[in-house]
């Protein structure tokens, strides 16, 4: 009621242009929009609409945005409008928006939708004397939509996430055939002035080279490419060169795929192909983080039109970490064409400067330090040896990604000088010897392979303590990475506690947490969590589609997770579903039964089916099979069930782009961090004996940053009963899937985002990378 007070009759309009993830964000928009007593319109063929009027702009509805989350580009359409860049132009659509007394504009697009926007909003007054209407103002926000992740002030747009799947599947594909022919193969992708999206790319397969505007290559780049292909050939088959359309070298002068072409077959003498991807990467299904990213920002969107007044500046809404956030509209694309302008004048370094200020690209700027490391053989003289051994292993149930830093580690380690060594099935191998030396090319490829190649076990090491501080001996070992879920951040501890015993163990050890569950203390986010919700979100959507076409029917999905109720939650509302069951919030037969009447009364609308996702240990009693029965007997004569138990299959599976770059990121800040350690450790000549607890750490995402945090400190933090962290940030978006879904609950507006600036310091947590 308080919410419908503040907004009154305010109207909620929007055009958009296209890409993937866009229709999360409509959808959010509408329902959230009628959810607070407001009168939603679409906005038809994007400014366009808002010109021509008519049947352009029409109310929506609840049921109008069904059965959107999986489309790719835009069901309401979008288009370019010369005219609305005309005062007479815009005077047009201000007649049109009055007509319908619409008072609030939501802008999905780039920075020059925005802009416009933003103009438009200016003139409003202006516009509505020159038309001799009552006078009264206009709320703009935007949200940010472009595949090339360009946009200073957020972390990612919507619609990169999806971008990189497609360029990934493609990838993966050419790879194939690459290897088999022996070919080398240039790939060029979309990102404008950005090199983002080929950068990311570059590094989530493992690229020979990279061409991004940002960094141009140094003169005679041509020679030095030519020696990185013969010396990558030597030990593999194939080939793979990723270029940014907007590419260029140090004059300025672009470098495209075909003159790469040219000049490897030339030289080189190899059978060359080249590819440009080109719209291939708008379209599609979109991601998971998409869709999610698209719903979060629809939500605060209309908070922020629901909050503002006369004198509220226009805002869009970001992605900061895992967190949405407000910025001043018009500041964020100053700094955005700041970088195009520096770009346009060949001050690279200052764009990227400029760059710096926007999360996602001080990732990408670091990325390409880290890209060079790992995928350049010639780097391996750069560094003496260190006379430094550090082993690897996997611990716990595999997931998607574990490869990936597993690979970046090796390599890392190589060019830090150090002896990597692999150590096969976790703890359990670590106790009966299976270490063995792990080489350059040896993990070439595993960016892209699920599982583990390592193989994994669950064995804790307290039983094998002995044998393991033998090993460790035995194989000279100076640093440990454990990479894995719950199992490895308690085996940590366990190795921890076990120091006071064994002066073997005084070593430091770094955890990295890779599980689909997401249940590991100390980080948002677990490699190969994304890999598995994109496994749930796919499989749903099916699902969806098997009961629409059937009609009158609710699935029961059992999703795995142990008592982490991550998965089902995300991926509830990535896929759009009516309830989702976990064990973080208790439920009983009087929610059940709230849920089945709303289902009931959901058949008698045009949307026929239903969604109900269940966490596998959610609740000993109310199981998966005893909530399919209760719905197939309440439902009787209304609506049938089916259920699904996924199973597995959530564990499996080629590792998505985001997995693939998390998993290469925490490979090479764990070796790094190890590095450090030891070379404090020999600076004060302690020699291996390393006794701190700091000297055992989890290495984990926490926002925005990297951080290394003792394992010591976080037992506190965890609860070891049902092996989840105590406190869980991905719970604040539980209301949001229940509102989406129609549920009448109370919207807890108080810690909803307020207005930030592009540049604000954060001060340092814990130990920050």
């Amino acid at each position: 009621d308080q919410v419908k007070r503040c907004l009154g009759d305010r109207r909620i309009i929007y055009p958009v242009r296209v890409f993937a993830g866009m229709n999360a964000a409509v959808r959010a928009t509408v329902r959230v929009g009628l959810y607070t007593g407001a009168k939603v319109f679409f906005v038809h063929e994007g400014y366009q609409g808002l010109v021509d009027g008519g049947d352009n702009i029409r109310p929506a509805t609840w049921e109008s945005v069904s059965m959107m989350l999986q489309l790719g580009g835009t069901v309401i359409g979008s288009a370019r409008c010369q005219e609305f860049r005309t005062k007479e132009g815009r005077a047009k659509a201000a007649c049109n928006l009055v007509k319908l007394g619409i008072t609030n504009l939501c802008v999905i697009g780039g920075d020059g939708s925005l802009t416009g926007a933003n103009q438009f909003r200016n003139e409003w007054s202006e516009l509505l004397a020159e038309l001799a209407k009552k006078s009264s103002h206009l709320n703009i926000v935007g949200m940010v939509g472009s595949i090339d992740n360009d946009f200073c002030g957020t972390d990612m747009t919507i619609g990169t996430d999806s971008a990189l799947h497609r360029i990934m599947e493609v990838v993966d594909a050419i790879t194939t055939t690459a290897q088999s022919h022996q070919r080398t193969f240039i790939l060029e992708v979309m990102g404008r002035h950005c090199g983002y999206l080929a950068l990311v790319t570059a590094l989530a397969c493992g690229a020979d080279w990279v061409f991004i505007p940002e960094m141009p290559p140094e003169e005679k780049w041509e020679d030095h490419l030519c020696r990185r292909l013969a010396e990558t050939r030597r030990s593999s088959r194939l080939n793979v060169i990723i270029v940014a359309e907007g590419a260029m070298d140090k004059n300025g002068k672009p470098i495209t795929s075909n003159q790469i072409k040219h000049l490897v077959s030339e030289r080189l003498g190899y059978d060359t192909r080249a590819t440009v991807l080109g719209h291939v990467q708008r379209g599609g299904t979109p991601s998971a983080f998409d869709r999610i990213l698209g719903s979060r920002m629809g939500v605060e969107a209309v908070m922020a039109l629901l909050e503002a007044t006369p004198d509220t500046p226009a805002c869009v809404v970001s992605l900061s970490g895992n967190t949405a956030v407000r910025l001043p509209l018009m500041e964020c694309v100053q700094v955005t064409k700041d970088v195009s302008k520096a770009m346009a004048e060949g001050r690279y370094e200052d764009a990227v400067k400029l760059r710096g200020k926007c999360v996602s690209c001080s990732f990408l700027l670091k990325c390409d330090e880290m890209y060079i490391d790992i995928v350049c053989p010639c780097s391996l003289g750069c560094h003496s040896k260190s006379n430094v051994s550090v082993a690897i292993l996997n611990v716990g149930a595999p997931c998607a990604g574990m490869n990936a830093a597993v690979r970046s580690a090796v390599r890392i380690g190589i060019t830090q000088g150090h002896h990597m060594l692999a150590v096969h099935d976790g703890f359990e191998g670590l106790a009966q010897g299976l270490v063995k030396p792990i080489t350059w090319t040896e993990v070439g490829g595993w960016t892209g392979k699920g599982g583990s190649m390592l193989g994994t076990k669950r064995t804790l090491p307290a039983k094998v303590m002995e044998e393991i501080s033998l090993n460790i001996a035995k194989f000279n070992i100076h640093g440990l990475i454990i990479i894995g879920g719950f199992e490895a951040f308690v085996g940590g501890l366990e190795l921890l506690a076990g120091r006071q015993k064994y002066e073997e163990l005084c070593i430091p050890i770094v955890m990295i947490p890779a599980t689909v569950s997401n249940n590991v203390p100390g980080s948002d986010f677990s490699i190969g969590a994304d890999t598995a919700l994109n496994t749930i979100t796919s499989t749903c959507d099916r699902i969806k589609q098997s009961a629409a076409g059937t009609k009158r029917r609710v699935f029961i999905i059992e999703t795995m997770g142990g008592y982490c109720g991550y998965l089902a939650t995300v991926a509830g509302l990535a896929s759009g579903a009516d309830a989702a069951y976990i064990f973080e919030e208790h439920f009983n037969i009087h929610d059940l039964k709230v849920n089945v009447e709303h289902l009931v009364e959901k058949m008698k609308t045009t949307v026929k089916r239903g969604l109900i996702l269940r966490n596998e240990k959610c609740n000993p009693n109310y199981t998966t099979d005893f909530i399919f029965s209760l719905y197939s007997e309440e439902g009787k004569g209304v609506f049938d069930c089916r259920k699904n138990v996924l199973g597995h299959m959530q564990q499996g599976g080629t590792p998505t782009p985001f997995d693939r770059n998390f998993g290469t990121k925490m490979g090479a800040k764990a070796v790094l961090w190890l590095t450090d350690k030891l070379k404090e450790c020999y600076r004060h000549g302690c020699g291996r004996p390393v006794q701190t607890a700091r000297s055992a750490c989890v290495l984990g995402m926490r926002k925005r940053t990297l951080m290394f945090q003792p394992l010591d400190e976080l037992r506190d933090q965890t609860d070891f009963e049902h092996r989840i962290p105590k406190t869980e940030w991905w719970l604040k978006l539980r209301p949001i899937m229940k509102i989406l879904a129609k549920y009448k609950i109370n919207l807890d507006t108080s810690e909803h985002a307020h207005m930030e600036h592009v540049i604000q310091k954060r001060s340092p947590v814990l130990m920050p990378v």
